[in-house]
């Protein structure tokens, strides 16, 4: 029962002055704020990572001249690194681990249109050679992918995204229908099953796939990279490293030289992410900590408030026999009850921002239910931490002083 009444008491310090209590709490409630939307878009984007890494194909990885981001190479030293060539994929295919390997390229803001509708400029163009729909795991709606004749003779053939199918062929079966890029026309022979967007980025929709040969013909070859896939997943890291040799020897590096090229695969993406995703979360955990030393103030200012403005209560408290420790407990627990209402508001906010970007900006946001218990439980120490110097002075008023009190 005196659980109870001391919570009451401590809803009761919060009713009696909302706007102090509230200006209180607020350090606490950005603080919780921040980690339980930041947690939910990194949980999201982290299950939307690994739902969507199957795009680069089982048993697959890629070779290519830049990495993600520039690391500690200037733009200069990457601009004179080699582009690879299709003699480069060539040599590849001969490696004895090696089942299939296809050269790619990409151009993004395209426009598309048919006599009737056209795009705006953000269509992306991507092009590869025999074996690119298989060494990136390219999942065919209807219709085909090109096909090995059409790679090498050119024909402006596509297989183009649900998207952009939807914005020239509204209600329509696009198959066999025409369309143009930059005043050449192309054949629809296939559409690709819905991807949505990746990492809260554009839509993977709205794209159109060409043959390589077709696409140099329009755009040049302007950064060829090399997607492979190993026999089997048990000679991928063999697969790997057969490439990377191969393509040292190719650019005549010497064994103390570092790599003048990129591997990835799913594991390399994914670790990639992972190291971001833990910078962000320590960022918004400072940022927490912040809020929350700046919540604990004022979580320890409208407690000593409280003692001052209720001394007198204290006192008649103690002379009807009530122990230090029950006066101690009082008002710690008004401290952790006022700072988890903190807390849960903070949850609340943030849960609600979390939705509002997914609704709004399609943003893959997934609130995880271990960010919502460290927000609570910190919050709770928080005012544990900061109530305690508040409840150990009013426990060790002297109940006749305090009762003078006016």
């Amino acid at each position: 029962m005196a659980f109870w009444d001391t919570v009451r008491l401590a809803f009761g310090t919060f009713r009696s002055n909302p706007l102090r209590s509230f200006l209180t709490l607020l350090g606490i409630v950005i603080g919780v704020t921040t980690v339980v939307a930041m947690m939910s878009l990194i949980e999201g984007l982290k299950n939307q990572v690994n739902n969507q890494l199957s795009d680069l194909g089982a048993n697959c990885f890629q070779v290519q001249r830049l990495p993600f981001g520039q690391g500690e190479l200037s733009a200069a030293q990457l601009a004179r690194r080699p582009r690879f060539t299709y003699a480069d994929l060539d040599a590849i295919r001969l490696q004895p681990s090696i089942e299939v390997a296809a050269a790619e390229d990409s151009k993004g803001g395209q426009k598309a249109s048919t006599s009737e509708r056209e795009t705006r400029a953000n269509v992306n163009v991507w092009a590869g050679t025999p074996g690119y729909f298989q060494t990136n795991a390219i999942s065919i709606a209807t219709g085909r992918p090109f096909t090995d004749t059409e790679t090498v003779d050119g024909r402006r053939v596509a297989v183009i995204g649900a998207d952009l199918a939807d914005t020239l062929y509204p209600g329509m079966d696009p198959l066999g229908r025409e369309f143009r890029i930059l005043g050449r026309t192309f054949q629809v022979v296939g559409t690709l099953k819905r991807r949505g967007g990746f990492m809260g980025g554009g839509s993977q929709d709205n794209q159109a796939m060409i043959p390589l040969t077709t696409y140099a013909g329009i755009f040049g070859v302007r950064d060829l990279r090399i997607s492979i896939q190993a026999r089997s997943a048990e000679v991928l890291l063999r697969a790997q490293d057969e490439v990377t040799l191969l393509m040292r020897r190719r650019h005549g590096l010497k064994p103390d030289q570092a790599d003048d090229f990129f591997i990835f695969s799913n594991a390399s993406t994914t670790e990639t992410f992972n190291n971001m995703s833990t910078a962000i979360s320590a960022a918004s955990f400072g940022v927490c900590l912040l809020s929350l030393l700046v919540g604990g103030i004022g979580i320890l200012n409208i407690m000593l408030v409280a003692v001052t403005e209720r001394t007198r209560e204290i006192g008649i408290r103690k002379a009807l026999g009530a122990k230090r420790y029950r006066i101690l407990a009082q008002f710690a627990l008004e401290a952790v009850v006022l700072s988890l209402v903190g807390g849960a508001l903070g949850v609340g906010l943030g849960v609600g921002l979390s939705l509002l970007a997914r609704w709004m900006i399609k943003l893959p946001t997934e609130v995880p239910l271990w960010s919502v218990a460290v927000s609570l439980g910190m919050s709770c120490g928080v005012g544990l931490l900061f109530g305690i110097y508040p409840a150990a002075r009013a426990a060790k008023l002297d109940p006749v002083d305090a009762m003078r009190s006016e």
